[in-house]
């Protein structure tokens, strides 16, 4: 698959789920529920245990059906290390120009964290190709539509307090996909092992994107 393919991928999904710090034991069954929600994108952040261990791991297991990315990534070193692991998407939660420049070196996609209509210009113009705005909740859905008119062409993401109840704010407002993390990820639901609450949410984060969109 093509940069382009997968980028095309991640965002027709809508969805990146941000998995931090999974439980070792249960990493796999919350991936399975993700997938079986109809989540195509996985963020596997890299404070979590074995994480240049798990992204290969989960690629070789959701074959060509899922993007497995590594997320708060912090600077160009790091983000090699996840790229050298197979990484197809580097997140960031701050804009670094290393960071952008090495993850196109591997032809891999890039997604910085930015806050300013100065950063959002800056990380396009050094290579990023999607912008994930950061935080997501604290900007708000109006937001991005407000600098989507003088910045239009270039693709943005919230990521950081997306919910059920805003989600469909922030696609009409022109983001072109969300990040989500304990919206999706409830920690009840994984300490209990209720793993089909974590895929009947995803699908509903999927149907209010879809919706929201057509």
């Amino acid at each position: 698959m093509t940069k382009q393919e997968q980028l095309d991928k991640l965002m027709n999904s809508g969805i990146v789920a941000v998995v931090r710090r999974p439980p070792s034991d249960k990493v796999q069954l919350i991936t399975d529920a993700l997938v079986a929600g109809g989540v195509e994108a996985l963020e596997i952040t890299v404070d979590s245990e074995g994480v240049f261990e798990l992204i290969p791991l989960l690629k070789e297991k959701y074959g060509g059906q899922v993007l497995v990315g590594a997320g708060t990534v912090m600077n160009a070193s790091v983000a090699e290390k996840a790229l050298q692991a197979g990484a197809d998407f580097i997140f960031s939660p701050i804009l670094d120009e290393a960071t952008i420049k090495i993850t196109n070196r591997y032809g891999r996609i890039s997604i910085p964290g930015v806050m300013t209509p100065t950063e959002i210009a800056k990380g396009y113009e050094w290579g990023a190709d999607v912008l994930k705005i950061f935080p997501g909740a604290t900007l708000g859905a109006s937001y991005i539509k407000e600098v989507s008119a003088p910045l239009a062409g270039i693709p943005m993401m919230p990521t950081g307090g997306v919910t059920l109840d805003n989600v469909a704010e922030f696609i009409h407002a022109g983001a072109v996909a969300v990040g989500l993390g304990s919206s999706l990820l409830n920690k009840a639901a994984i300490a209990e092992e209720r793993y089909d609450d974590i895929t009947e949410l995803a699908r509903r984060f999927k149907a209010a994107i879809t919706r929201a969109r057509g």
